[in-house]
């Protein structure tokens, strides 16, 4: 009796088999170092973004509670006001090399913003300009009732200026000041 051997099959992979399973691996680890990349990035600009956010409304915050309480304002110009405030001089300036905004009171300065691009203070009057809303500009301390602070802050994210930009604007009307 003649018994025929069994074949044995070989379990194994060919190199093109080997070569396409890599090329599709290489495709989808791509595509995942591409999504987390882009994740991150995103994630780092938001979080930026946020703290801007929270610090310009901190400081827009701590302006409008001193400005509004403040006696009378003493002298301006557009990067820096001063008020008499609790019979102290209470000033705010700001330094467009540094970009900082810095409040100086009782001898103390304390910097509210930090990366700081652009700030602008505009002082009016209590009158308003015939047929609108908008009140009259000054160039008197004595005539000053209300300041505009408008600014712009920015940071960069891996070099490149992205959109974690915060712009701020307010109105603050100086009560104490008849």
């Amino acid at each position: 009796m003649y018994i025929k051997p069994k074949s044995r099959r070989v379990l194994g992979m060919t190199l093109v088999e080997m070569m396409i399973s890599v090329g599709i691996g290489g495709v989808v680890l791509a595509a995942v170092a591409s999504l987390s990349f882009y994740t991150a990035r995103s994630m780092a600009a938001m979080s930026n973004y946020a703290d801007l956010d929270r610090q310009s409304r901190n400081a827009l915050d701590q302006m409008t509670l001193k400005i509004r309480s403040a006696t009378r304002m003493t002298a301006f110009n557009s990067t820096n006001v001063t008020f008499i405030y609790n019979g102290q001089n209470l000033n705010y300036n700001f330094n467009s090399t540094a970009k900082t905004l810095t409040e100086t009171y009782g001898g103390y300065a304390k910097v509210l913003l930090e990366d700081c691009n652009q700030l602008q203070f505009s002082v009016f009057q209590r009158n308003v300009l015939s047929n609108s809303f908008s009140q009259v500009t000054t160039t008197s301390t004595n005539d000053a009732k209300s300041l505009i602070v408008t600014w712009n802050c920015s940071r960069s994210l891996l070099g490149n200026l992205i959109n974690s930009e915060s712009v701020q604007s307010a109105r603050i009307v100086i009560r104490n000041n008849p």
